[in-house]
């Protein structure tokens, strides 16, 4: 079990939450839950332990967030279309997806994990240029991510209309 799916799991998403998720609203509003884990947790330097609030809360609205929007109108935008993708590549083990697709994607997880390395002690030191940095690359690499999910799931429309 990879990553992906081990938060897939985590999250216990069905399939009408995934639908909900595919809501353009959900994945926009979604991009701000490592910001808001960032914040929170940097938060204890202001408020001590009662920091451990917002970080749960961040925690909430992280698997809160796929439910909370109502089954998009139409998918016919691009984070709609990121979280199609998502899908798919999640379901790569039993529904293989081009190489060149698993190799990008394994490269941009790579730095997603790169930029939280530089993330996690810039919240211990409390760095203010590394925890940016981290940020930065993490999400940067997952917004490229996303947007070769649009791209894997364009392809793999493709091939299923051909066969």
């Amino acid at each position: 079990m990879d990553l992906g799916q081990l938060s897939e799991r985590v999250m216990t998403m069905s399939d009408e939450d995934w639908h909900r998720h595919m809501n353009p609203w959900s994945g926009w509003s979604r991009l701000s839950v490592l910001p808001l884990l960032v914040i929170s947790i940097w938060s204890h330097i202001w408020i001590g332990w009662v920091s451990i609030i917002p970080v749960l809360l961040v925690l909430i609205w992280t698997w809160l967030n796929p439910r909370l929007f109502g089954q998009p109108q139409s998918t016919d935008n691009w984070m709609s279309q990121g979280v199609m993708g998502e899908r798919i590549w999640l379901a790569r083990k039993h529904n293989p997806i081009p190489q060149h697709h698993a190799r990008t994607l394994f490269v941009l997880n790579i730095a997603i994990g790169a930029g939280l390395l530089l993330l996690v002690p810039g919240i211990w030191l409390l760095d203010v240029g590394l925890t940016l940095a981290g940020l930065i690359l993490s999400m940067g690499a997952k917004l490229w991510f996303v947007d070769r999910m649009v791209w894997l799931k364009a392809d793999m429309s493709m091939s299923d209309a051909s066969t």
